[in-house]
């Protein structure tokens, strides 16, 4: 049976790339972005439906709601980092406005996202959720935003396990091939990075993208309220 599959913020990156994963089913695949150009772009290359949502905005996401009447997995990837702080902003401010942007882009998105569409999860659905190894190291705003995704996680999979829905957070380490550092960043902290990990190589996308598949698959279906580290080693578990 074919499913249908939402993935958000998937013009590019990590998102991107789990859209691609989930295209390659075949299954019946939707993707988000707040560019009508890039979402129409993205969507013609990897033959999907494009919706043009902004997924902090409730309205929008409310709107979004209305073009799915079922739903057998869901991808927040919506995220990212703040932008600068706005011109002649105080040192408070500025704290604000980076504080704001970080939890919604990384923690509001998903959750109004989800919240939406809840009620459109079958039974047997997944929710995905991707989170960052910030969260658990130096990550400042941004890694707290990340780290109160995955305890909403937690709570969101308690509530919806009854159900036979799973949910669970992703959390990358460095991805080379994304947009994430805007093309600021140094060779010296790409080295660095890459030398943190056990196996010596940054990650891809498609290392989140087929986590995500098999998270999403019949073989993970006792897995939920878990935080799954893709990150070759540069933060363990025990």
């Amino acid at each position: 049976m074919t499913r249908t599959i939402l993935v958000t913020g998937a013009t590019s990156g990590i998102g991107r790339a789990a859209a691609a994963r989930f295209a390659a089913e075949p299954a019946e695949v939707f993707i988000t972005g707040r560019h009508a150009d890039t979402v129409e772009r993205t969507a013609k290359e990897l033959n999907v439906r494009g919706i043009v949502c902004d997924a902090t905005n409730p309205v929008a996401v409310a709107n979004l709601a209305t073009h799915l009447s079922s739903l057998d997995v869901l991808v927040n990837a919506v995220g990212g980092l703040a932008g600068p702080p706005p011109e002649g902003a105080s040192p408070l401010e500025a704290a604000h406005a980076e504080w704001q942007s970080h939890l919604s882009q990384n923690l509001l998105s998903a959750v109004l996202t989800t919240t939406a569409l809840r009620d459109r999860l079958t039974h047997g659905s997944t929710v995905i959720n991707i989170g960052s190894i910030g969260a658990e190291r130096r990550g400042g705003s941004y890694g707290a935003a990340k780290a109160a995704l995955a305890a909403w996680n937690a709570s969101l999979s308690a509530e919806l396990a009854p159900r036979d829905i799973t949910c669970n957070v992703i959390s990358p380490g460095y991805i080379a091939d994304t947009n994430f550092f805007r093309g600021q960043l140094s060779d010296e902290r790409h080295a660095a990075l890459v030398e943190e990990t056990h196996n010596k190589r940054p990650g891809s996308v498609d290392d989140v993208a087929e986590t995500a598949y098999f998270l999403a698959s019949s073989g993970a279906r006792h897995i939920t309220g878990q935080t799954i580290n893709v990150n070759g080693g540069a933060s363990t578990t025990r």
